[in-house]
């Protein structure tokens, strides 16, 4: 397996405070800080970086106000940076400094690659109870209070030729597509084995560059609640959830984000190996969403955000007529 994952992902944004108080509530830990620099990690060594919008030394913007500017893919290998710098070499943007490569993807962003710097984690994650497998036995399964996202899981564009861009990230560092909204969206995964979709790109009808959203792994479906209600007991706006995707399987909530886009915990995707064939779908409301919750769950009532607030009694202590 070539590359591995996400190992770093780099904002360029407008108010860094807000940015710092955003990503402590998201569960992020603060490894670096000065003046126009933010550095969080997540459990596992993902690392997010926040600079200024004007930082000079930051890749050009894919579209105006605070966004991604760059995506740094680790590999397995300095071999594997060898193989990709002979075939980049001549690819827009190219840069190589000796521990990181890269160049500019068709859409415009700063794309590089490493040696993965992530750790190797173990992770206790909840067990579920299915009528055919029930391996918790004697326990309940975890309530969180917040979340701790373990890695970077994926990232999705809006993209200006979603063809140019599948090509581009599968003929020169092996990805491979997991599905497709055809001519629309491609999913795509860093190697044969793994998770559904590490890179998802969306061709919108106007052809635009933008980020959507990027997405941070959590332990289980417990985590993506306990996560999302915290963010909501701190004021923040949810997009869209909780909810869960039919074509991954994963159960997801997203928050807008101060440092550009969409932010969204998920867990529970579907894993895939070298037997698995890209399947094509039309893109709609039931395509992206088997269900969702419109505005969130409120984190101090635990009910859907405007509704009634629980009166304290039981849901069955009700009148008989």
């Amino acid at each position: 397996m070539d590359v591995l994952g996400i190992d770093e992902i780099t904002y360029g944004a407008d108010d860094l405070p807000l940015c710092k108080t955003f990503f402590a509530d998201w569960g992020m830990t603060l490894a670096e800080e000065n003046e126009g620099l933010l550095v969080y990690e997540t459990q596992n060594g993902c690392r997010v970086v926040v600079k200024r919008s004007d930082a000079a030394d930051l890749p050009p913007a894919i579209e105006p106000g605070p966004t991604l500017r760059e995506v740094v893919w680790g590999v397995s290998a300095p071999e594997v940076l060898e193989r990709f710098a002979a075939r980049i070499a001549d690819a827009p943007g190219y840069v190589n400094t000796g521990d990181r490569l890269g160049c500019t993807d068709p859409n415009g962003l700063a794309v590089r690659f490493q040696v993965t710097r992530k750790r190797e984690i173990d992770v206790e994650c909840a067990a579920m109870n299915t009528w055919s497998h029930r391996p918790r036995v004697n326990q309940r399964s975890p309530a969180y209070e917040n979340a701790a996202p373990i890695e970077v899981g994926h990232v999705v564009f809006f993209v200006k030729d979603v063809n140019a861009c599948e090509e581009f990230y599968c003929k020169n560092f092996g990805f491979v597509p997991s599905d497709r909204y055809p001519g629309r969206g491609a999913f795509l995964r860093c190697a044969a084995e793994g998770g559904h979709h590490d890179l998802f790109l969306l061709q919108t009808p106007e052809r635009r560059a933008g980020l959507n959203h990027v997405a941070f792994t959590v332990r289980d479906i417990h985590e993506v609640f306990g996560g999302g209600m915290h963010m909501a007991r701190k004021g923040w706006d949810t997009q869209l959830g909780p909810g869960r995707h039919p074509i991954s399987s994963a159960y997801f909530w997203y928050f807008r984000n101060p440092a550009g886009g969409l932010i969204e915990y998920y867990a529970d995707e579907d894993q895939l190996d070298a037997e698995w064939e890209a399947r094509e779908f039309e893109p709609g409301p039931t395509v992206f969403a088997e269900w969702a919750i419109e505005g969130g769950i409120d984190g101090n009532t635990r009910r859907q955000r405007n509704a009634d607030a629980p009166s304290g009694k039981f849901l069955t202590d009700k009148p008989k007529h």
